[in-house]
């Protein structure tokens, strides 16, 4: 839960430079009403959720955004001069080790209020949980190897698109290459989705949460399937050679777009971090 709630946090963050500040200042109101999806709370539990969340998104403010900005101005750099797999590697990277430590942050202040959930209100996480697999298999699982493809291709080419304009047929076809060349990798997700919902529960109803979970929230891939591993590490490699020889083909407009996207999200963040 802990690190959904997050990505959901990054994905409002970056939906549009024009949002962003607008996003973000109504964070909170966001982020309860995720929690309260998951977290039957009421009266004395409700108050403190809300202020959990208040004191993440207070230390949000003054340690990860300012490190948005700072990595969001070096990839604008970087988009500038042309990218190459060393850039992607850094940016993924670099990505990663702020969620974990966003992640680690969040499980330390919402710990506490974990540990005195009773079973009723585990029971109702775990129907949320199940309600979120049915959903995830519907949306990655279903349909053929070819349909599955085509609703990557199409997935891909929208968010490209977001940051780079409208694509050429060449640029087209080669995100079309890598939905046909990259592995699938839903499968070994869902399973992980289900460890770590059963990991998470299992430290609610031993009230562990105050001893575990933010280390847990760290660690979060440390019991991850091996061949899981492999295959996110093809995937995330086929994607990153897709988006370097998109980079060698993109217009002079298309890359001061992306540039210009990236410039203006750190500036954004920087403003953000200091109000």
């Amino acid at each position: 839960m802990v690190r959904r709630i997050l990505a959901l946090l990054a994905v409002l963050l970056v939906t549009g430079c024009s949002a962003t500040r607008f996003a973000y200042n109504n964070a909170d109101v966001f982020l309860r009403w995720q929690a309260g999806r998951y977290l039957d709370v009421h009266g004395e539990q409700s108050e403190e959720l809300d202020a959990r969340i208040a004191a993440f998104l207070a230390w949000h403010r003054k340690n990860a955004l300012p490190e948005y900005s700072r990595l969001a101005a070096q990839a604008a750099e970087k988009m500038a001069r042309g990218l190459s797999q060393q850039d992607l590697v850094w940016g993924y990277d670099s990505v990663q080790a702020q969620l974990r430590e966003a992640a680690r942050a969040a499980g330390g202040e919402i710990a506490g209020l974990l540990d005195r959930m009773n079973a009723e209100q585990i029971e109702h996480l775990e129907r949320r949980f199940a309600e979120d697999n049915r959903k995830f298999a519907k949306e990655h699982l279903s349909g053929t190897a070819d349909e599955r493809r085509g609703r990557r291709l199409k997935r891909n080419l929208e968010r490209l698109e977001e940051w780079f304009g409208a694509l050429s047929d060449v640029q087209v076809e080669r995100v079309r290459q890598y939905s046909v060349r990259a592995p699938f990798t839903e499968e070994f997700r869902d399973l992980e989705r289900r460890r770590l919902q059963a990991e998470f529960v299992a430290m609610l109803r031993v009230r562990e949460a105050s001893a575990r979970l933010a280390d847990w929230a760290w660690h979060w891939d440390r019991g991850r399937d091996p061949a899981h591993a492999a295959a996110a590490r093809t995937h995330r490699m086929e994607f990153f050679r897709m988006l370097v020889d998109l980079d060698r083909t993109l217009s002079p407009a298309q890359r001061r777009a992306a540039e210009a996207r990236l410039r203006e999200l750190a500036s954004e963040f920087g403003q953000l971090s200091r109000k």
